[in-house]
């Protein structure tokens, strides 16, 4: 069967993250049910990635297989039918053919994640950042984002009890920047644990209030225990920006 992707935007303010849950609210089941009712078939669409409930996605990926042939004319007009269908905070921007062994999340070279702590009260913020007024050490902050890029094994900061095979991940880049009250952290990595980034930014927080030292930091990485570390920030400050793929993975022009 011909596979698809489709690259998309959503606000998660009203979902309980992407993937499918059984008492709540999904992007995965919206999207799903609307390409369900104008194909005529049955579509499971499979994201790049479990975003938690409260995370938003200024750029998704997600795939689906389909029983009929999509040109790109019908691809195009696929994507304004779902605009129409989709609720006002996901957003469609494109729907492409890729090669049949491409995978939204397997296939994904990087990811990339911010994470933004707004300092004074905004409300046009709200629930698009974490309010934070507490003093914080953005240099160091930063110097404690350089260490953690020099490990590569995250137990300390993935989610208890999560079924995966490794804690391995290698991260790119981690920094944080400061702009008109609003702090933003940068992540990019090959793969993400479940709440890593949410736990990185708790822990450097700890650190940037002069709760933790560089060297405890160093000992919580290295103790892979997710209890030393620091808190889990709240979901509404966090943002998938960007997904990288190999460049061949398009079928169509």
């Amino acid at each position: 069967m011909p596979r698809y992707f489709i690259r998309l935007a959503f606000d998660g303010t009203n979902y309980h993250g992407w993937q499918l849950q059984l008492n709540g609210l999904s992007i995965q089941q919206v999207l799903n049910e609307k390409l369900t009712a104008i194909l005529q078939q049955p579509i499971m669409a499979i994201g790049a990635g479990r975003t938690d409930a409260g995370v938003h996605a200024k750029e998704f990926y997600t795939h689906f297989d389909s029983n009929e042939m999509l040109k790109v004319e019908r691809c195009n007009q696929l994507v304004f039918q779902l605009n129409g269908f989709l609720p006002k905070d996901i957003a469609v921007f494109e729907i492409f053919e890729v090669k049949p062994n491409m995978h939204a999340r397997y296939s994904a070279i990087s990811r990339t994640y911010e994470y933004l702590i707004c300092r004074r009260k905004d409300p046009f913020l709200f629930n698009r950042a974490w309010f934070y007024s507490q003093a914080l050490d953005l240099d160091l902050m930063n110097q404690g984002a350089d260490i953690i890029k020099e490990y590569d094994d995250f137990g300390c900061f993935s989610k208890s009890n999560t079924q995966v095979k490794t804690y391995k991940c290698y991260i790119m880049h981690a920094g944080w920047e400061q702009n008109d009250g609003v702090l933003k952290f940068t992540i990019t990595a090959d793969r993400f644990l479940r709440n890593m980034v949410r736990a990185i930014v708790g822990t450097l927080t700890e650190l940037g209030r002069g709760r933790i030292t560089l060297d405890e930091l160093r000992r919580i990485i290295e103790s892979g225990d997710r209890r030393q570390a620091g808190f889990s920030v709240p979901a509404e400050g966090l943002y998938l920006m960007k997904v990288i793929y190999p460049s061949d993975i398009r079928l169509q022009d």
